[in-house]
């Protein structure tokens, strides 16, 4: 029997960060963050998510923020809604 077991990256969550601004360029609301899980599948099926890749983009300045670069305020955004 063959078993088709590995990880793939799950649908990528878009997040508006509403009344944040941005540490680099210090505008408001330019901030989205974005959420890519990583999931265990079974025949390319998902059985449980292992990790999530997170990172925040400025569309004013184009800065990218990685997960260590993130401020109190965008950590508490993020876990709010």
């Amino acid at each position: 029997m063959i078993l088709f077991f590995g990880t793939r990256p799950g649908k990528t969550e878009l997040k508006k960060l509403e009344g944040v601004a941005c540490p680099h360029c210090m505008q408001i609301n330019t901030l989205t963050a974005t959420v890519i899980p990583n999931y265990v599948h079974l025949f390319w099926l998902p059985l449980f998510r292992i990790t999530a890749s997170r990172f925040v983009e400025c569309f004013h300045c184009k800065r990218v923020f990685f997960r260590e670069e993130f401020t109190q305020e965008m950590e508490r955004a993020l876990n709010t809604g």
